[in-house]
């Protein structure tokens, strides 16, 4: 049966009817859960005007970044580029684009023979600007305005944790290594140790966040000695992040204790993010971009390793910057990486942090677990158990941007494939499917990552989950084998006709149209101690829509309590049985990496 058979079917049963989803001329009307989000990387999405493509600098790749054939290196892709595939994206069903950072960044960093590029946005020099490797503030201003022509909104991707690598110390180039200084054993007071030089009189530490409290601290070599070359002393913009006082400077972070939110991340410059200087500095910075651009969200990198009262000023202020805009509904998330499927430790930073919102690690986790290594479907009935947890309860887990891989995990189909390396190439593009069926069902904003919905595989996280869409140059990209195609990496890969594309589209579909699907509570209906039967279901005050899933490779048949007062389903996609078996059960038969959706009647 068609999917226009099974839509005409549910227009034809007696039930409330769901409100229909905003439309471009009121998208700023359309809540955060509402959406469909798009993740891509700029510089590897579409290369629509090759002259930019080293950023205006001269010479050879180490000086402008641009070498397609390298994967750590600038590809081409720009904000042009990104214009002209728009119709591409809404063909999809995608009504928010988020796409990693487009601030001018320092073009290459890095040791000698171990150089890479600032491609990926997240080495920043200028915050007030596009890199001209993508193009110039008016092109993204083009960008923007095309996008809400067509009633999508626009996401950007932002740093606040740390800038570029510009700051050097002199015992680190010695040794070619930066430990993390602690402040026990390097404190403020004292130059080079506690037995040191005296300096910083009165300076109370950063844990006593006022102006008076940091105007005392005006000496920076207490963990280590500044050394930074004269060229780069004057290049962040705005003026006043070239300031040393500014930043940690106690060497490179180990993730763990305090030096979690006061290390560099992998060298990277870590802001003190404690000084009101830095805080009211990076309110005004972003508040400039909603300002200009009228932008509709903020995924924050890295929010974890700032310190939380950071957050309690900055996100309010976005907020009340966007309010005064026109934008009612600006998204902020933020990225809490995380691989032990712990919501508890995700939903701890919309508490403390009071941060509207994270991207759902957890989410990721389940998929992964389920999808790839097999796992007990009872292990969603934990997950939706702690949806409480977040500050705002189920409201904000409502809003939580749901993933099954990205730019620095690695794609979804590449643990897949890795977890079954017996599977057929069919198989596997099954179980991918089912994966992206329950993004879109699941509660939270469905948040596709660029290349996925063309088949990309990838050969791992970071650089290696980050091909082009056009035609690639990178011999790691072009040995790759894509899902559900006989294309190859060596080709544009814009196509329609995917498989994964074309479910995508139908999933947007059928998600835009529900209220249940985007806003409505989420009760677990069925688990089981293997892999099998996963069913849950979605209820808004105009609908309830009933989701079933076979996570295993065998077909199943499983009886499934419902609602008492239920007395019929309208397929949305799958074969859903037309009737109860009895008052409150429902029998669902699935092929392997089968699913049901179904509208229920009353």
């Amino acid at each position: 049966m068609t999917l226009a058979l099974f839509l005409s079917l549910a227009a034809a049963q007696p039930m409330a009817t769901a409100p229909a989803a905003p439309t471009a001329a009121d998208f700023r009307a359309r809540l955060p859960e509402d959406e469909v989000i798009y993740f891509l990387l700029p510089d590897r999405f579409d290369n629509g005007d090759t002259r930019n493509d080293r950023g205006g600098l001269k010479g050879g790749p180490l000086e402008t970044g641009f070498d397609p054939t390298r994967k750590g290196f600038y590809h081409g892709g720009d904000l042009k580029g990104l214009v002209r595939r728009l119709d591409y994206l809404q063909g999809m069903g995608v009504t928010a684009i988020w796409f990693a950072p487009i601030f001018k960044n320092k073009p290459v960093q890095g040791g000698k023979g171990q150089e890479s590029a600032g491609y990926h946005g997240y080495w920043v020099t200028d915050f007030t600007r596009v890199d001209p490797h993508f193009g110039e503030n008016g092109d993204f201003k083009t960008f923007v305005d095309a996008a809400h022509a067509r009633g999508m909104k626009v996401y950007m991707d932002i740093i606040t944790n740390h800038t570029a690598d510009v700051i050097k110390f002199a015992e680190c180039e010695a040794a070619n290594a930066c430990p993390y200084r602690s402040i026990a054993d390097y404190p403020y007071q004292r130059r080079g140790g506690v037995g040191g030089k005296a300096i910083n009189p009165g300076f109370l530490g950063e844990t006593v966040r006022t102006a008076e409290n940091f105007a005392r601290l005006t000496d920076p070599n207490y963990a280590y000695t500044l050394n930074t070359d004269a060229r780069e002393r004057n290049v962040k913009v705005p003026a006043w992040l070239n300031d040393p006082l500014l930043y940690h400077n106690r060497g490179d972070s180990t993730f763990t204790g305090e030096s979690s939110t006061q290390g560099d991340f992998v060298g990277l410059d870590d802001l003190m993010t404690e000084n009101p200087r830095v805080v009211q500095g990076m309110i005004e910075v972003y508040g400039s971009w909603i300002d200009r651009f009228g932008i509709d969200g903020f995924r924050i990198d890295t929010a974890r390793h700032v310190n939380p009262e950071f957050w309690q000023q900055f996100a309010p202020a976005m907020l009340a910057r966007a309010k005064a805009r026109g934008i009612p509904n600006f998204h902020i998330f933020g990225e809490v990486a995380n691989d032990d499927f712990s919501p508890g430790f995700l939903a701890k930073h919309t508490v403390e942090d009071k941060l509207p919102a994270v991207l759902d690690f957890a989410f990721k986790q389940a998929a992964l677990r389920s999808l790839a290594s097999g796992q007990p479907t009872e292990i969603w009935r934990e997950f939706l158990n702690q949806d409480v947890l977040y500050a705002g309860g189920k409201a904000t887990a409502r809003q939580l941007p749901t993933f099954l891989g990205n730019h620095d995990q690695g794609r979804f189909a590449y643990y897949v494939r890795e977890g079954n390396k017996n599977a057929s190439p069919e198989e596997l593009l099954e179980r991918v499917k089912l994966g992206h069926v329950l993004m879109f069902t699941w509660r939270g904003v469905p948040t596709v990552y660029y290349g996925d919905e063309q088949g990309f595989v990838g050969d791992g996280g970071d650089q290696d989950s980050r091909e082009t869409m056009f035609p690639s140059k990178t011999a790691v990209y072009l040995d790759n084998k894509l899902l559900g195609t006989t294309r190859t990496n060596a080709v544009a890969n814009f196509e329609t006709g995917h498989p994964l594309y074309r479910l995508i589209a139908e999933l947007a579909k059928i998600r835009t149209g529900s209220e249940a699907l985007r806003r409505g509570d989420s009760r677990l209906l069925a688990a089981e101690d293997k892999a099998g039967l996963l069913a849950f279901s979605r209820s808004a005050p105009s609908e309830e829509v009933i989701v079933a899933v076979n996570t295993s490779a065998q077909p199943i048949t499983r009886n499934v309590a419902i609602a008492a007062d239920i007395s019929g389903l309208a397929s949305l996609s799958g074969p859903c049985p037309a009737a109860p078996v009895a008052p409150g059960t429902v029998r669902i038969t699935l092929p392997a990496f089968g699913h049901v959706i179904c509208r229920a009647a009353r």
